[in-house]
């Protein structure tokens, strides 16, 4: 019993901290336009979209380009090793 005279104001809080946050949300628009972003993904207007100011400096200072991490293949060996495994028990 001693437990809900803690717990009962600490969830009043939460619920209205909850609903504060929801007001605040639909004050700043973000419930605005929920279907521009679902068809935005689908457009193809933005292929080639415009370097940012960062992208543009790095390239007039030479920067060098980062190169890619090189591509890793497993050896057949570890996949055959099983199955060889397997054949020598059965015979």
């Amino acid at each position: 019993m001693a437990s809900l005279y803690l717990l009962i104001p600490v969830a009043l809080v939460f619920c209205a901290l909850v609903i504060k946050l929801l007001l605040w949300a639909i004050d700043s628009g973000q419930y605005d336009d929920l279907d521009r972003e679902s068809w935005r993904i689908l457009s193809d207007s933005d292929l080639d979209p415009q370097p940012t100011e960062s992208h543009s400096r790095s390239k007039v200072e030479g920067s060098p380009k980062p190169e890619a991490a090189p591509i890793v293949q497993a050896s057949d060996s570890a996949f055959t090793s099983g199955d060889q495994a397997s054949q020598t028990d059965g015979a």
